[in-house]
């Protein structure tokens, strides 16, 4: 049997769905805030100054200062304050957690053929603090390719090709999406990588890594077979989904859990 899972905005009153989570919108305007912040990898709750978004306790956000880059989580919103602002660092940019559209089983992972659903602009910004405006980036790929049920074309040693096998088994490609032939995936180590690639008539071509290494990485090695394994399931299972649009967004179930539930203080699960 093929579970689906749909996650919506609206409230599932009145309607027959196999599975919805519903999230509050944010407002448009900010409103002014002192939030506490959790850092759970660095063990620490530290409170900064917000006056760029409407915050609630569970939202996802990056800040200035000595935790620069952190992704942190908001576990307390004070609207009634009068601060110095000099003694306070701020929240910079919050990720957008919000999902809605309708989840299919896929392994590991979850899968989608709307392309709206869950597009990697979102995902990144659970990752990665977005870029500053003066950072600056180029990027460049060979004419190599190989075959996706080949990887030897890859020609990685043996070294990285176990450690990219145990990056796939440890379930570290939390992300991985096809739209037509343009790839993209965001394999987490010490930090969140995007690897990107084209696909067409199985082949591969066009990989790239942001780890920045010169030669093909075990990021790129553990995005490439969970690939293989996503399009070994859609064909199996969801063949007539991904003919329809010609794409999909496979996001692992923890991550989903993770980003677009825990922590929320209000909305609904229903399966």
């Amino acid at each position: 049997m093929a579970f689906k899972i749909g996650f919506s905005a609206e409230r599932p009153e009145n309607k027959s769905v196999e599975a919805a989570y519903t999230v509050p919108q944010q407002a448009a305007v900010p409103r002014k805030s002192v939030v506490q912040v959790q850092f759970a990898g660095r063990n620490a709750a530290l409170t900064y100054y917000n006056d760029r978004f409407d915050l609630h306790v569970g939202d996802m956000v990056y800040v200035d200062g000595k935790l620069e880059g952190q992704r942190g989580r908001v576990v307390e919103v004070n609207y009634n304050f009068k601060i110095k602002l000099s003694d306070y660092k701020r929240v910079l940019a919050v990720a957008d957690t919000t999902v809605h559209g309708q989840f299919f089983m896929a392994g590991s992972h979850f899968v989608t053929f709307d392309r709206a659903a869950l597009p990697a602009s979102k995902v990144v910004t659970w990752f990665k603090a977005p870029a500053k405006e003066d950072e600056e980036f180029a990027s460049g790929s060979d004419d190599t390719s190989f075959r996706l049920d080949d990887l030897k074309g890859m020609h990685v040693s043996a070294a990285i090709a176990e450690r990219g096998q145990n990056y796939y088994a440890e379930n570290r490609v939390r992300y991985i999406s096809m739209d037509g032939t343009k790839g993209y995936a965001i394999v987490e180590g010490g930090d969140a990588y995007e690897v990107e690639f084209a696909y067409r008539d199985g082949e591969i071509s066009n990989l790239i890594c942001s780890c920045f290494c010169s030669y093909n990485c075990k990021h790129e090695f553990a995005a490439m077979l969970q690939l293989r394994e996503t399009l070994e399931l859609i064909e199996k299972q969801y063949a007539a989904e991904y003919a329809r649009t010609g794409c999909f967004a496979a996001v692992s179930m923890s991550t989903l859990f993770s980003f677009a539930i825990t922590g929320k203080e209000s909305g609904c699960f229903t399966l």
